[in-house]
């Protein structure tokens, strides 16, 4: 089996789980924090109760999930977009490799922002 086909099946993996996190949790994260008390229906969310979810373990690692997680769908869907869409076959592999790299490299940055 070749390495391509065995990176695949991966990429397909984080692409549905990073499309599923985002479409389920920020929704629901817009509404509460940002729409929901500015039309009066929440009190706003205190910056300090917001940090300490913020900064407990499981909250950074839900955060960080989230974040990864919707940089590789990006990243796949984007990838996808412009082989199939633009019909650009003969770049795959360039565009493969700079959209998970921009995708790996703002991961990266986003888990030393929320772990720092």
């Amino acid at each position: 089996m070749s390495g391509r086909r065995l990176r695949e099946p991966g990429l397909w993996l984080l692409f549905s789980a990073g499309g599923t996190l985002a479409a389920l949790f920020l929704p629901a994260l817009v509404m509460v924090l940002w729409v929901a008390p500015s039309v009066g229906w929440l009190t706003p969310p205190v910056h300090e109760t917001l940090a300490a979810v913020a900064g407990g373990v499981l909250g950074r690692l839900f955060l960080t999930a989230l974040i990864v997680l919707a940089l590789y769908h990006w990243a796949h869907r984007f990838r996808y977009t412009l082989y199939d869409g633009l019909q650009l076959y003969h770049l795959n592999q360039l565009i493969a490799g700079l959209t998970y790299g921009v995708a790996t490299v703002l991961s990266v940055a986003a888990a030393v922002v929320v772990w720092r």
